[in-house]
């Protein structure tokens, strides 16, 4: 019986125990990184350290200078603008100036257009006038050589 009690504890521990598993993996991590790699990282880390208090130090300078130009470009930007407005403003003004010639244009062709048909019109009529005026003309010439003829004086 102590032989499979002892058997047992060996199968335990070999399942349940991870240990030594654990502690050569360990040792493995630390061979790894301090025995191979050396103190690559901390350099790697330190250079880091060195770029980012370098930007730290530079950053002032940089977002003050970008506020000035930025400034400088927002007046240009904004009289660019006003420009660009105002060259538009007039070229629509141009335009309502040339579809106004154009609707003065067309309006005076109507009116010579009216005007010549008045005269024609005018025309037709004197010349009605005329026959109407002839025709009375003519009637009542007739009717006075009738009244003559038919007049004992």
């Amino acid at each position: 019986m102590d032989k499979i009690a002892k058997d047992v504890g060996d199968i335990q521990s070999r399942l349940f125990d991870h240990r030594p598993i654990t502690q050569g993996e360990i040792r493995y991590f630390v061979k790894e990184f301090e025995e191979k790699r050396g103190n690559r990282e901390s350099r790697l880390l330190d250079n880091i350290n060195k770029m980012v208090m370098e930007t730290n130090e530079a950053l002032p300078n940089c977002s003050e200078g970008m506020h000035e130009h930025l400034c400088d470009v927002i007046t240009r930007l904004e009289a660019a603008n006003h420009m660009a407005q105002r060259i538009q403003q007039r070229e629509l003004e141009g335009n309502q100036n040339t579809q106004l010639q154009a609707s003065i244009e067309r309006h005076k062709e109507e009116w010579e257009e009216f005007l010549k048909e008045q005269q024609r019109l005018k025309e037709e009529v004197d010349e009605e006038h005329a026959k109407a005026v002839g025709r009375l003309s003519a009637q009542y010439s007739e009717m006075r050589k009738d009244l003559k003829k038919s007049s004992p004086f």
